[in-house]
C-alpha cells in the first residue's frame, strides 16, 4: 500500500504551481488590482465576478460563496479528486517527483503504488486515444480516412483534432489497455470496454470513426464515435456512457481547442456535432464547440459563462447554429428557454438549405461559414417571429392571439433598453399601438412567477472601525508575515471580538507565528490546517486574497498602529474595571491595596494614552 507523500513535496507542489494557471482551465481570469485576478466563480451561479485569485499567495476566494484554498483544493473541490491524486497531478504538470513515506518509516521515491481511481481512469482514456489515432492510420482504417477527405478533413485536420478508428475487432483495445497493466473494472468503469453475454470483456468501439472527448485542460475524458458501415446496426452516433470523468451535461466537445479564444473574444458559437465544430475551426471560428450527444442545457451554460467572463459589465456574444428545417427551429426555441441563464446577448445563426457548417464548408468554401456565423440573428428575434407565424394577422383573433404569444416573450428580454425597440417593430405588425402592446408586456410580467433570486454575497462584518482594524492586520499577518510578524506576534487573541478573526489569530500562533513565516501559499496552507473549524478556514482564505486598505506597500508603522486600535479597548475595559475595584476599596483601612491598584491604574491609563497616539492615523 502507498506511504503518505512526505510534507517537503506537498510545500514543494505548492510553490511551484502557478494557481493562475491552474484555475485559468476553467475560469477566465482578468487583472483586479493589486496583484489579484478575478473571475466567474466555478461553484455558484453569478453575474458579477465575486471569485479572486492571488497568484503570489497561490490561493482563491470566492467573496460571494465562500469557497477559497489553494491549488490541491481547487481539484479536489471541482473535479472530486482525493488530495494525493490532487497533489499528483499537480506534480506532474510541475514535473516534479514525489517521495512516498511508508508506515514503517522507509522512503521511496516514484508515482504512488495505488494512484486514485479518477487519475487510472483518465491515464486509461490517453492510452486509448493514442491508440485509436494510431489505427486510423492502418490499412483496416481506410473507409474512416475517406469520411474524412470526403468532408475537407486532411491528415493534418486529423491529427489537431485527434481523430481515431476503433478497429474491426471485439476485443483489440481492451487487449490492448490489458496488457497496458489495466484492470477489467478500470477499462468498464472508464467506459473503454463492457462485459458481453459470455461475461468476457469487449470494446465499445467497434468500426466506426471515433474523436476524443477532452476536458477544458485538454485531458481526454471520453470518446464520440461515428459509424462508417450500413450493416452497423447501432445509432449513427455513439458516445461514452456515464462514468466518473464523462458527465455528459457538462461537457463541451472544442472546448480545449476553443476557451482561450472564448476568453480572448467574448463571443462562443455553438453547433450540433463534431464535424461542425472541426469545420468553423478549420474556416477560421476558433471559439465553436457542441454538446456530446445530448441537448444544450444549464450546466453547459454554467461552464460556458465561465470562460466568456459573462458578467453584467460585460460584451459577450453567444451565437447558436441551427438547421433551417423544423427539427432545427425547435431546437433554437428550446436555446431560447435557456436564453436568460446568459447575461451576454444570444443570438442564432440559421445554415440554408438545411446544410450544418461542416456541409456548407464542403460545398461553398470557408468564407461561406464565416458568412453564416456574422450574419446572425438576435435570438429573441427569432423566437418572436416564430410566435407570430403560427397566426393569421389578417384577423382580429389571429392578432390578438399573437399579441398573447409574444407577450411573455418580450416580457423576458434581458436588455430592458431593447424592449422599447421591439414594442415598436411588432405593434406595427400586429396593428397596435405601442402603448397597448407594452400594457400587454406588463401584465404577461406581472403574471410570471418570479426569477430565482441570485445566490447574494456573503453578508460582511459590521461597519465598526474595530472590526475593520483587526480583519486588516489579520490580512497582514497573513499576506506579509515577515512585516507584521515581530509587532503581530506579541498581541494575543485577546482584542480579536469575532470569534472566527480569535480563531485565525490562534491559527497563526499554531502554526508557528508570523515572525518565522515566509509569505506565499504553503504560509496559507498552515494557517488554514491549524483551523480547528470550517468557517475559520474559510476567513483565512478571504484574507489571503482579499486587497489592504491602504493603497502602497505597508510598514512597520502601519502594523504598529492597526495594533494599537484593536488592544486599546481591551486596555479601556480593563481601566474601567480597576476603577471599579477602587471604589470598593477604603483607603484609610486597606491602605496597601488602594495603593497597588492605583499604580496599576495610572500605568493602564498611560498605556491608553499611548495607544491613542499611536492608532490616531489607523484606518476609519
Amino acid at each position: 500500500m502507498a506511504g503518505r507523500i512526505r510534507d517537503a513535496d506537498i510545500q514543494l507542489v505548492r510553490e511551484r504551481v502557478d494557481i493562475a494557471d491552474i484555475i485559468g482551465e476553467r475560469v477566465t481570469l482578468r487583472n483586479a488590482g493589486g496583484g489579484n485576478l478575478k473571475g466567474l466563480c466555478p461553484f455558484h451561479d453569478e453575474r458579477s465576478p465575486s471569485f479572486n485569485v492571488t497568484p503570489a499567495r497561490g490561493v482563491y476566494h470566492c467573496f460571494g460563496c465562500g469557497a477559497g484554498g489553494d491549488a490541491i483544493t481547487f481539484l479536489t473541490e471541482l473535479d472530486g479528486l482525493t488530495f494525493v491524486e490532487a497533489v499528483e497531478r499537480l506534480a506532474a504538470r510541475a514535473g516534479l517527483k514525489l517521495t512516498y513515506e511508508d508506515v514503517d518509516g522507509r522512503v521511496r521515491r516514484g508515482p504512488s503504488a495505488q494512484p486514485g481511481l479518477k487519475q487510472r481512469l483518465l491515464e486509461a482514456h490517453t492510452a486509448a486515444a493514442e491508440y485509436y489515432t494510431e489505427q486510423l492510420l492502418t490499412p483496416g482504417a481506410q473507409t474512416a480516412r475517406q469520411f474524412l477527405t470526403g468532408r475537407g478533413f486532411d491528415r493534418d485536420a486529423a491529427a489537431t483534432f485527434g481523430c481515431g478508428y476503433a478497429p474491426d475487432s471485439w476485443d483489440a483495445l481492451s487487449k490492448h489497455l490489458r496488457a497496458k497493466g489495466f484492470t477489467a473494472d478500470e477499462l468498464t468503469n472508464a467506459g473503454l470496454s463492457k462485459p458481453s453475454r459470455t461475461g468476457n470483456l469487449i470494446d465499445r468501439f467497434r468500426r466506426r470513426l471515433v474523436w476524443p472527448i477532452r476536458d477544458s485542460s485538454g485531458s481526454t475524458i471520453g470518446f464520440g464515435a461515428r459509424k462508417l458501415f450500413d450493416d452497423d446496426q447501432g445509432p449513427k452516433y455513439l458516445n461514452t456512457p456515464e462514468t466518473p470523468l464523462y458527465k455528459k451535461s457538462q461537457v463541451l466537445y472544442g472546448i480545449d481547442l476553443a476557451r482561450r479564444e472564448i476568453a480572448k473574444t467574448g463571443r462562443v458559437v455553438i453547433v450540433e456535432g463534431y464535424t461542425d465544430v472541426m469545420a468553423c475551426h478549420l474556416a477560421g471560428i476558433p471559439v465553436a464547440v457542441a454538446t456530446c450527444g445530448t441537448a444544450f442545457g444549464p450546466e453547459h451554460i454554467r461552464i460556458l459563462r465561465r470562460f466568456l467572463f459573462d458578467s453584467d459589465d460585460a460584451n459577450g456574444r453567444i451565437v447558436f447554429t441551427f438547421d433551417g428545417d423544423e427539427a432545427g427551429q425547435r431546437a433554437a426555441l428550446k436555446a431560447f428557454d435557456n436564453e436568460q441563464r446568459f447575461v451576454s446577448q444570444t443570438y442564432i445563426a440559421v445554415t440554408p438549405d438545411g446544410q450544418d457548417p461542416c456541409e456548407l464548408r464542403q460545398n461553398r468554401g470557408d468564407e461561406a461559414v464565416r458568412d453564416l456565423i456574422e450574419r446572425h440573428t438576435p435570438l429573441v428575434r427569432f423566437a418572436l417571429d416564430r410566435a407570430i407565424a403560427g397566426h393569421d394577422l389578417d384577423t382580429a383573433e389571429g392578432r390578438l392571439h399573437a399579441t398573447r404569444a409574444i407577450a411573455p416573450l418580450l416580457a423576458r428580454v434581458k436588455d430592458r433598453g431593447l424592449v422599447d425597440e421591439y414594442l415598436g417593430d411588432y405593434a406595427g405588425r400586429l396593428g397596435k399601438d405601442k402603448a397597448e402592446l407594452r400594457r400587454a408586456v406588463a401584465g404577461a410580467a406581472a403574471g410570471q412567477a418570479p426569477e430565482a433570486v441570485p445566490v447574494q454575497r456573503r453578508a460582511r462584518e459590521a461597519d465598526s472601525t474595530q472590526l475593520r482594524a483587526q480583519r486588516e492586520v489579520l490580512k497582514l499577518a497573513l499576506q506579509h508575515p515577515q512585516i507584521a510578524g515581530p509587532y503581530f506576534d506579541e498581541v494575543d487573541a485577546t482584542p480579536y471580538t469575532d470569534p472566527n478573526y480569535r480563531a485565525v489569530r490562534e491559527a497563526v500562533a499554531s502554526a508557528g507565528g508570523a515572525a518565522k513565516a515566509e509569505a506565499g501559499p504553503n504560509w496559507i496552507a498552515a494557517v488554514v490546517a491549524a483551523c480547528g473549524e470550517i468557517a475559520a478556514q474559510a476567513t483565512v482564505n478571504e484574507l489571503a486574497v482579499e486587497e489592504l486598505r491602504i493603497d502602497h506597500d505597508p510598514e512597520p508603522v502601519y502594523v504598529r498602529t492597526l495594533l494599537a486600535r484593536i488592544q486599546r479597548p481591551v486596555v479601556e475595559s480593563e481601566v474601567a474595571d480597576l476603577k471599579r475595584r477602587l471604589q470598593r476599596v477604603n483607603p484609610s483601612t486597606d491602605k496597601d491595596e488602594y495603593m497597588s491598584l492605583f499604580g496599576k491604574l495610572m500605568g493602564l491609563e498611560q498605556h491608553v494614552r499611548s495607544l491613542r497616539d499611536q492608532a490616531a492615523n489607523a484606518i476609519e
